[in-house]
């Protein structure tokens, strides 16, 4: 008689087939959409800052012959964000884009994005920080980010105290966020995007460094990732496991080809 494998994994997942409930602007570069989906019921409450994978149609493409490419394949543009907002009882989560016009697929999906379009969507997976045990919190972000750092800003305990800095396109771009008021919000506007910005870094180190544990929830554009972790875990010597810092795009590449240079840079690592 054959053994059972009781190690083999489940299948995995296929994505799922959501729909747009609402698309707008909630600045002048960033769009949210809304998606929603009987089946997002399924998901545990208190996913907002996680990644998600989103598989984005051809445009005119059917509803039935992207659900059938969603689970037989070939495999959609996909692209990974961040959820913002998710509400369980109504089944809908929001995604938050920033606005590149027709350049990046996902900018233009959302563009164009009215209620009735339709996505694919995988995920989440876990939220960044799930414990928040430091005695004072770092939080940076450029406009890919704000989800992320916003998220966790709302999900910290009330008592809580740190520096958040944003940097964004525009004055207009500013949000309003749910932080602890012991959080204090800093915006820097710098409308140049094509090239790595400094600021950031520079506020940082420039800060009054507190004593006591701090812990980081900062992502953005990667050459400005690589001095901020520099500065923060070489120069500062803070533990990795009290600073999640990433990049989450960089300047010139598409996505699949960005995965892949961090895919290669923790092989070296």
């Amino acid at each position: 008689m054959n053994a059972v494998n009781n190690s083999a994994k489940p299948a995995k997942r296929a994505p799922r087939l959501l729909t747009v409930k609402a698309a707008w602007r909630i600045t002048p570069n960033m769009i949210r959409v809304t998606l929603h989906g009987a089946d997002l019921h399924e998901i545990a409450e208190g996913c907002e800052g996680a990644n998600c994978k989103l598989f984005l149609p051809t445009p005119g493409q059917p509803r039935e012959d992207f659900a059938t490419q969603l689970e037989e394949g070939p495999r959609p543009t996909t692209r990974t964000y961040t959820v913002r907002y998710f509400r369980k009882d109504l089944g809908e989560i929001d995604i938050d884009f920033v606005a590149h016009g027709d350049n990046g697929p996902a900018s233009a999906w959302a563009g164009q994005a009215r209620p009735g379009d339709f996505c694919g969507f995988a995920g989440p997976g876990p939220v960044k920080l799930t414990s928040f045990h430091a005695d004072w919190f770092l939080l940076a972000a450029d406009m890919s980010a704000i989800p992320v750092v916003a998220a966790t800003l709302e999900a910290m305990p009330r008592d809580s105290i740190g520096v958040a800095i944003f940097e964004v396109l525009d004055e207009a771009d500013r949000q309003p966020i749910a932080a602890p008021p012991g959080v204090v919000q800093h915006w820097i506007v710098t409308p140049e995007s094509r090239v790595p910005s400094l600021r950031q870094e520079q506020m940082i180190r420039d800060l009054n460094w507190p004593t006591g544990r701090v812990q980081t929830c900062i992502a953005g554009e990667s050459s400005v990732i690589q001095g901020l972790r520099r500065h923060l875990q070489v120069e500062l010597g803070l533990p990795r496991e009290d600073t999640y810092i990433s990049g989450y795009w960089k300047i010139g590449l598409v996505e699949d080809e960005h995965q892949n240079m961090k895919r290669q840079e923790r092989l070296s690592a």
